[in-house]
């Protein structure tokens, strides 16, 4: 069985879905009071549908395609020899295009390329024409145009964009005040509460469908800041970008994603809170770019079992995997091993709540993290630094799994035999696996000859014997996993296993 995959409403869904119904016993529960259920339920929607219709509008996208000759000449550098052989007149274009119709070989007899379009959603933000939209309505797009509620069109003009939480701030020239919308406080929006989305599905403008919210937090792994609303209003292709409204028509969220095996409405969809979009907004309306906290740590959420090995009373925390050079947390006290459990007084959940708790602050901002180390807690300030480009705060890796027994290990030393015969760079220490007993547990969570160990419970080894004391004091302390930093094939990671 395939899994589905999620992704913003102006692309295509593919897959298939599975229901189970599921027989369950009698049960006895306590229903809320009929007259509270009444009351909580709207006769009408229709007074807030009136107030918000005119700040809602269409985003028209348009994105010039080239033809295959243009591209063919495209791919050609410059001042090449095969720069001389391509003609450039309009006869051979025509000859082109004719000869390559049967395969959709797009231009214009005029020889000019055409243009695709695209349709999303948005509302308007304040009297001038500040517009809000996702980053992926109009990523790569030529011509961008503002489609009002009464039908008059507008060139628009990219103020801003951020393509890790998939926002845009448009801005378009009017003549008059526009009515706009208000970002309500999505941290105050509860499971359970009614809805509102508006958009321009399919093209049909102005949309409006209610539901409720069916879960908070929702990480769809569409970015490293994922923390989406989701909602069983029903949205489509083309609600891009609209806003999810509370009952008092306020903005405390913009519609991204949809879950769908067809392409349709399944009544799961997803949106950035508020919370999300206030702060990023109002930084693309005042610089015209995003900037963010960087700690400059790799990172991975503390699962059980790595709770288990360091004697934590719960899996909170974010796992500093590796320390990055040049950077903030370089210039800190943070080591690897370290779990970072608070900032700034605020529990750490997991890595992905790490990275976004430390983007949010300002750069240059003293951070207070409360680390757990060898057992205890430890304050370390840290002046944050500025991210640039695509890096992230804290990068999270892949396959948190489990690792590594000395009982299931043959151990060596570092030595420039090993070095040779496992391909080991000459600046990596530790002490490497030269054979895993089978059906040990160590075998048992994919470690291998040649992965280096380079730390045990959040100390650095070097011997054999400094992992032996290791592992023999997580035994005596009577804990069930032991911690491993692992290299393996340059890939570094912690990982546990269960102490026989």
């Amino acid at each position: 069985m395939s899994l589905h995959k999620i992704r913003p409403f102006k692309r295509g869904f593919h897959g298939f879905a599975l229901i189970l119904a599921l027989a369950m016993p009698s049960l006895s529960i306590a229903l809320p009071n009929q007259a509270v259920m009444t009351q909580s339920i709207p006769s009408s929607f229709a007074d807030l549908v009136e107030q918000v219709r005119p700040a809602v509008v269409s985003i028209i996208t348009t994105k010039k395609t080239k033809s295959l000759l243009q591209e063919f000449r495209h791919r050609i550098p410059k001042n090449s020899p095969f720069e001389e052989f391509l003609p450039k007149n309009k006869q051979f274009d025509e000859f082109f295009r004719r000869f390559f119709e049967r395969e959709s070989f797009q231009m214009n007899r005029d020889g000019q390329p055409d243009k695709s379009s695209g349709l999303g959603s948005g509302f308007i933000l304040d009297a001038e024409g500040l517009v809000v939209t996702n980053h992926h309505v109009i990523e790569g797009a030529d011509e961008i145009t503002v489609k009002l509620h009464d039908g008059t069109k507008h060139v628009a003009t990219v103020i801003g964009h951020d393509a890790k939480t998939d926002l845009a701030l448009l801005s378009i020239t009017v003549n008059k005040p526009l009515p706009f919308l208000s970002f309500g406080d999505s941290d105050r929006a509860r499971v359970g509460d009614w809805v509102i989305a508006v958009g321009n599905p399919f093209g049909f403008s102005e949309t409006f469908t209610v539901g409720i919210i069916s879960a908070r937090g929702r990480d769809i792994q569409s970015g490293p800041y994922d923390d989406f609303i989701q909602i069983d209003a029903s949205i489509n292709k083309g609600n891009s970008g609209g806003p999810l409204l509370n009952r008092q028509g306020e903005v405390i969220g913009i519609n991204t994603a949809i879950y769908s095996p067809t392409g349709g409405n399944v009544g799961i969809g997803f949106a950035v809170p508020s919370a999300i979009v206030e702060p990023v907004i109002e930084q693309l309306r005042e610089h015209g770019s995003v900037e963010r906290g960087w700690l400059g740590v790799q990172i991975q959420s503390v699962s059980d079992e790595i709770a288990d090995s360091l004697g934590m009373d719960n899996t909170e925390g974010a796992l500093v995997i590796e320390v990055l050079p040049d950077t903030s947390a370089e210039k800190s006290d943070i080591l690897a091993g370290d779990v970072i459990i608070e900032v700034n007084g605020k529990t750490v959940e997991n890595a992905k709540k790490l990275s976004r708790m430390i983007a949010d602050a300002k750069v240059g901002n003293v951070a207070k993290l409360t680390v757990w180390r060898h057992g205890s807690k430890k304050i370390i300030n840290v002046t944050l630094g500025r991210m640039s480009g695509e890096e992230t705060i804290a990068s999270t890796t892949q396959g948190e799994q489990p690792a590594s027994d000395v009982l299931g290990l043959t151990l060596s030393e570092m030595t420039e035999q090993t070095r040779q015969q496992y391909q080991l760079s000459d600046n990596l220490e530790g002490v490497v696996i030269v054979d895993v007993e089978n059906n040990s547990q160590a075998a048992k969570t994919g470690l291998q000859a040649g992965d280096v160990i380079m730390m045990v419970n959040q100390n650095q080894v070097s011997r054999v014997e400094d992992v032996v004391r290791e592992v023999e004091k997580a035994t005596n302390a009577e804990r069930k996993r032991v911690l491993l930093f692992i290299n393996s094939k340059g890939t570094q990671q912690f990982v546990t296993v269960k102490i026989d």
